[in-house]
């Protein structure tokens, strides 16, 4: 009786200790786009969520995130309230992004793929987002289509494909 009563104290230490959730402490998004066949971009902060990640236990793991479009910096300050109006991120319906995983795949080493459901300006999509994760540190790139999201409408001098960079911690 003694060695199962230490067997699950020793499973329930060990899961606790691998698979505790986190708040997301730190954390930088960036994005680029081209725009009249010149790369531009900027951040967007305000990010919260929460982190439940163990390599070991990929099905059981969860991330849940949001970025505040309020925080949106491009570096001009007439383009940035420009992108908070209705025709871009309609901040006043939508103030925030959503990202919520789905599951995650190993790819190697300290690389993993995640399916993720990105909700953007009341729209959801599914979108597989690559990342590194080393020394409880998240670091990827992905790239949607801003159209699917109905971002800007149909101009002729914005790209469509969107990059997102990202780290959290």
């Amino acid at each position: 009786m003694k060695n199962i009563l230490a067997a699950i104290t020793l499973l329930i230490v060990s899961t606790t200790a691998f698979a505790q959730t986190k708040s997301i402490s730190n954390a930088k998004v960036s994005f680029e786009i081209k725009n009249l066949g010149i790369k531009t971009g900027g951040t967007i902060g305000g990010v919260q969520g929460t982190i439940a990640f163990d390599p070991a236990a990929l099905a059981t793991s969860k991330i849940e995130a949001t970025a505040d479009v309020n925080t949106i910096n491009t570096d001009n300050d007439m383009r940035d309230e420009h992108l908070k109006k209705d025709d871009y991120f309609d901040v006043q319906k939508y103030p925030k992004i959503g990202l919520s995983s789905v599951s995650f795949k190993k790819a190697n080493g300290n690389n993993f793929t995640g399916q993720f459901n990105l909700t953007l300006k009341g729209k959801t999509k599914m979108v597989e987002v690559p990342f590194t994760y080393a020394d409880n540190s998240f670091k990827g790139s992905f790239k949607i289509n801003r159209r699917d999201f109905s971002i800007g409408g149909n101009s002729m001098t914005m790209g469509d494909e969107v990059t997102i960079n990202f780290e959290a911690k």
